[in-house]
């Protein structure tokens, strides 16, 4: 007598009682073949739901009411805050900061500010470039404009020698390295 050498279909697997049970064997090609739902007793120990202790998740400050308010969470009402700069306040900004800064050493019993006071005459926007402009020459050829850093060398078009072909022939290709 032969021994068996495949495993029980149905012994580790849930498999259809009363009229489901009928139905498949009538509609299921292969009725010897699983149903592949594992018992839920054999396969997974501990079985789900039979510990006594419940879990409880881990305080954190987010779970502290007290600090954690509702406007801080709330992301649907973080608009962008605009921040708007005006012609006289930017002429305003280009005049102090147009000098030449230095910082002097302090000095003991001096009470004197190095902090320039402000000044409330309403400069124009163009007037304040044009002054700045004629005070002091901005940029020379020793002291350049700012430069947008790139993080490789730019690639400059060389000529390379054409792809061999014959001399006659139509070569509508130009090749550059």
């Amino acid at each position: 007598m032969a021994t068996k050498k495949a495993a029980e279909s149905t012994l580790y697997h849930l498999s259809p009682k009363g009229f489901w049970k009928k139905f498949r064997d009538v509609v299921v090609v292969n009725p010897e073949i699983s149903s592949g739902l594992p018992l839920a007793n054999h396969h997974r120990y501990p079985p789900p739901a039979s510990r006594p202790e419940k879990y409880s998740t881990p305080a954190t400050k987010a779970s502290d009411p007290a600090e954690n308010p509702y406007w801080k969470r709330d992301v649907r009402r973080a608009y962008p805050q605009l921040s708007v700069v005006t012609q006289t306040d930017l002429s305003s900004l280009l005049i102090e900061h147009s000098g030449i800064q230095s910082v002097s050493a302090p000095s003991e019993g001096t009470e004197k500010s190095d902090v320039p006071a402000p000044t409330n005459a309403l400069v124009d926007l163009s007037e304040a470039i044009a002054s700045i402009a004629t005070a002091q020459k901005i940029y020379s050829e020793s002291k350049l404009p700012p430069s947008l850093p790139i993080a490789h060398k730019r690639w400059v078009p060389i000529r390379a020698p054409d792809a061999p072909h014959t001399p006659h022939s139509y070569f509508p290709m130009e090749l550059y390295r």
